[in-house]
């Protein structure tokens, strides 16, 4: 049985432990802040250190390396220098979200992706969750967590925005939820450019300019930025048309 020591009492160290535990892994601990991390190598296949990107190296460096153990982070946008000192790296980071140990554990098992670097003991952890391993090369791996920020954080806040004009108007924003899961939706089956809706996909500069004055100013920068992404994607759809319509004149 593999075994696994965590450091980090947080949700995602907790949702590592619960995830790997409930997939036949021994967790032999978590540790936190108060406890003595210098020996946390000793004794386990791998060690997870799930705490702040920043803290990772120190974290790192004040655990005595083991020639036999794993030492691992599960950061997106870091690479395995943050390892320096220990002879067996790796990394893990999973392409889901951690809210809490409960609902992370649950989608760590999901069978998710899972974007993982250096010893092969990652792989097979990602494996025994039932997860689906992906490679980034190392100098890519801050594009990479940028795409993963894009996918989720951004668009929890765009949807924060939609929340905040929905209530200027005395609307919940439950209401406009299935409109954006129906368009994420049609994001999985169609792609991008052929799931785009809406004024910006058609060019209808004078709704944009409707909207522009409806809001408040303070979301003008946001409302903007969204537009001309739109708009970008609405001329690859163009080129796309373009292209069909001139290899197929009969469609």
């Amino acid at each position: 049985m593999t075994t696994v020591r965590i450091i980090g009492p947080g949700r995602a160290g907790l949702s590592f432990a619960r995830a790997l535990s409930a997939a036949g892994v021994q967790v032999c601990g978590v540790l936190g802040r108060g406890d003595d991390i210098s020996s946390a190598a000793d004794g386990v296949d791998l060690l997870l250190i799930a705490v702040p990107d920043r803290e990772i190296a120190s974290v790192a460096a004040g655990v005595r390396p083991s020639a036999s153990t794993v030492v691992a982070h599960c950061a997106g946008s870091l690479g395995l220098e943050v390892l320096a000192g220990h002879v067996r790296q790796a990394s893990i980071h999973p392409l889901v979200t951690l809210p809490d140990p409960g609902v992370g554990s649950a989608r760590l098992r999901s069978g998710a992706f899972f974007v993982v670097a250096g010893d092969s003991l990652a792989d097979t952890l990602v494996q025994a969750l039932g997860g689906r391993p992906l490679w980034v090369p190392a100098e890519a791996r801050a594009a990479y967590h940028a795409a993963a920020c894009i996918a989720s954080n951004h668009l929890v806040a765009l949807l924060g925005q939609v929340e905040r004009v929905a209530g200027s108007v005395g609307l919940p924003l439950a209401a406009f939820l299935p409109l954006a899961s129906g368009a994420l939706d049609d994001v999985a089956r169609l792609g991008p450019v052929a799931a785009l809706t809406g004024p910006a996909s058609r060019d209808d500069t004078a709704t944009l300019e409707r909207h522009r004055r409806a809001i408040g100013p303070e979301e003008l920068d946001g409302y903007d930025a969204g537009a001309e992404l739109a708009r970008r994607l609405a001329s690859g759809a163009g080129a796309l048309r373009g292209l069909v319509g001139a290899t197929a004149p009969w469609s």
